[in-house]
């Protein structure tokens, strides 16, 4: 068994020696972070053998760093690895992944290395991280060898194959040093910050199967600085990695950095867990689909009196699962019923969207929409290994008592298939759904004293605060006034908390005494002051979770908006990616903001820079996505044909090109006041 302290000894001279001998120029694609840990390490961006030498003897020789620059160099030759592998993994994923990364649907991050001996352990190792919550990335020899028993791997599992050889593993660890710059606010070449960051808030943990170089074995045990814990499956002797069996291994890695969950099985024949959320079920793994414009399906939940339900209780209306040709469409209805002393009628919409999250918790099942639009699929796997309607039913009635047990006493679940008996449910649940609707349409920021925070980001980026108002979203669109009304009933000391808005300050731009009061403190001191409906004066803090970014374009005296999905160059000079890593981890950039999609359908929207009338630049993907209801909006304005007048990257690439096609339409903003 190799010693780690001489492997590690004998790699790191073999990696001084080759970080000497790079030639070619290398970088990645789709990133505003260079190599993020030689970035985020020394402010300095690699892209050639020079920087990579001032980085590695500022960084006294680290094997991280080394690692980095030798594999950015090997892609840059011989190019990307194909599928399975991941390689290098790009910002916009890495964003889209920060809400989970927050919202307590991942819990820590781990990385597994090495030459399994067992498939089977190997797998049963990786299926309890992802019951566990963690989000689990692999390199080397264990890739092949879980595909080959047969384990979904990919980001829609949460078992991500970064590449072929342990090395890539590098590649986890650029991925927490840009968590930490997008979300955690630290500042490129802050080494201690980030080290600090790294130790006490990424949670991660690595588990080491022999079959590692020396190299490979100096690398892992440079990420120790990082305050990750590694655990040696065998193979290894001597150093300060943890010994441990393939059976306690995760418990030991999970106790080292302090990660606590409490995982109660639900008796069906599929796995469950936040790490199946993701995935899709294609058209050719189906056995069978309900609604999706096929067929007739909604989903309902509704508040009953205690005793009225018995608690668990499932009940299927129409064939089963058996019945059903395989490759079908069918009805669906899914009822629950719930039910508890704490329960509020209010909280009916809220509790019914987490459907979606739960049916996708299941490894076999898929929910894409709500209400009466979804669409579920089950897969023919799935069904194979004798999953049915039923157990769809157990999976919801278990997990709204394991989520909210302070709230609910009783759950019960009604699936109903028959397609009469579905039509004729369908018709009390769009009567709920107009009346709730009614309840909350209309509600304008004026009307109500109190708004609400949201500081579930803090977890990665610790001053960020969110403030939510009844015109404005979450910047993630995920929360609304509503939501964050009802969170804080439901969970009083969580990260939706009540701001009393105080004395206007400013009523153009949204700036309120008690808004900046609340932000002060929970910022910890960092933020004076907030503008709600303001991107150039005091704008909200970005976490780097936001949908969307709006920026002012001075040459143009506009604004543009780009969301996250858009790769191209904008009128700006920058991608999203470049510009995300600008406002992101916390910061109050003016000029800049992270918005939701739906704000820019809020009256609300750029009120500070005279509405959306300076709205001069959108992605057309976006201008498409909201493209109805933003044209209804325009027109009870009194902007009908504004729409048009809005650029995108198909009429106006460069701010050049803008600027001639703002002139042509005759653009209102042209003639308004200096945005600067």
């Amino acid at each position: 068994m190799p010693d780690v302290e001489l492997a590690k000894k004998h790699g790191e001279d073999l990696l001084k020696t080759r970080i000497s001998t790079l030639q070619k120029s290398f970088s990645y694609e789709d990133t505003a972070y260079h190599l993020p840990i030689s970035y985020a390490l020394t402010g300095i961006a690699v892209h050639d053998q020079k920087a990579a030498a001032e980085v590695f003897s500022k960084t006294a020789n680290n094997p991280i760093v080394a690692s980095e620059c030798l594999l950015a160099e090997q892609t840059a030759v011989s190019g990307k690895e194909p599928a399975p592998y991941t390689g290098f993994i790009n910002d916009t994923v890495i964003r889209k992944l920060g809400y989970s990364l927050v919202d307590g649907s991942i819990l820590g991050l781990a990385l597994v290395v090495g030459s399994p001996g067992s498939g089977g352990s190997a797998a049963a190792i990786c299926r309890e991280l992802q019951e566990k919550y963690m989000l689990t990335f692999l390199a080397g020899n264990i890739i092949p060898t879980l595909s080959e028993a047969g384990v979904r791997l990919g980001l829609e599992y949460r078992l991500i194959p970064l590449g072929s050889t342990p090395f890539h593993g590098i590649h986890f660890v650029d991925i927490i040093a840009r968590v930490a710059m997008m979300f955690g606010g630290v500042t490129p070449g802050d080494a201690h910050r980030l080290l600090a960051y790294a130790t006490e808030r990424a949670k991660a943990i690595v588990i080491v199967f022999p079959g590692l170089s020396d190299e490979e074995i100096a690398l892992v045990d440079g990420m120790r600085v990082l305050g990750f814990s590694i655990l040696s499956v065998g193979g290894y002797e001597g150093g300060t990695w943890t010994p441990a069996t393939p059976e306690d291994v995760v418990r030991l890695g999970m106790d080292q950095k302090g990660i606590r969950v409490n995982i109660t099985a639900i008796p069906i024949p599929m796995g469950c867990s936040p790490a199946f959320e993701g995935k899709s079920i294609r058209k050719e793994e189906m056995y069978v689909e309900f609604g999706g414009g096929r067929s007739p399906a909604f989903e309902l939940l509704r508040m009953r009196q205690p005793g009225e339900i018995e608690d668990g209780k499932v009940t299927v209306i129409g064939p089963e699962i058996d019945a059903l040709k395989e490759g079908s469409a069918n009805p669906l209805a899914i009822i629950i019923e719930v039910a508890g002393k704490a329960m509020k009628k209010d909280y009916e919409p809220v509790l019914e969207r987490r459907i979606h999250n739960f049916v996708n918790y299941g490894e076999g099942s898929w929910h894409v929409a709500q209400r009466d639009l979804i669409w579920v699929r089950l897969s023919k796997e799935a069904v194979a290994k004798g999953v049915k309607i039923e157990h769809i039913g157990k999976l919801l009635a278990s997990k709204f008592r394991m989520d909210f047990p302070q709230l609910l006493d009783a759950v019960a679940v009604t699936l109903i298939t028959d397609s009469a008996k579905v039509t004729e449910a369908k018709k009390e649940a769009e009567r709920v759904y107009d009346e709730r609707d009614a309840r909350i349409k209309g509600m304008r920021d004026s009307e109500v004293s109190t708004y609400y925070s949201c500081t579930l980001c803090q977890t990665f980026a610790p001053n960020h605060v969110c403030v939510i108002t009844p015109e404005r979203l979450a910047l993630c669109g995920a929360i609304s006034w509503l939501d964050g009304k009802i969170a804080y009933e439901i969970a009083p000391s969580g990260a939706n908390q009540p701001i009393e808005k105080g004395a206007v300050l400013n009523a153009q731009t949204g700036e309120f005494e008690g808004v900046n009061r609340f932000v002060k403190k929970a910022s910890h001191g960092e933020i004076e002051r907030c503008s709600l409906y303001s991107v150039m004066e005091y704008p909200m803090t970005c976490c780097g979770c936001f949908e969307a970014i709006a920026l002012m374009l001075p040459e143009v005296n506009g604004i543009m908006v780009v969301n996250r999905e858009h790769t191209g160059i904008t009128p700006s000079g920058m991608t999203f990616s470049t510009l995300a890593g600008t406002i992101g981890g916390g910061a109050q950039t003016p000029g800049f903001a992270g918005i939701s999609k739906n704000y820019i359908l809020s009256d609300r929207f750029l009120q500070g820079e005279g509405g959306i009338e300076r709205l001069v630049w959108m992605s057309a993907a976006l201008k498409e996505e909201l493209k109805e209801r933003l044209v209804k909006k325009l027109a009870e304005r009194g902007l009908a044909g504004f729409l048009e007048k809005i650029g995108d990257e198909t009429t106006a690439a460069t701010i050049e090109d803008l600027m001639v096609f703002l002139e042509r339409v005759g653009h209102p903003a042209l003639g308004m006041k200096p945005l600067v």
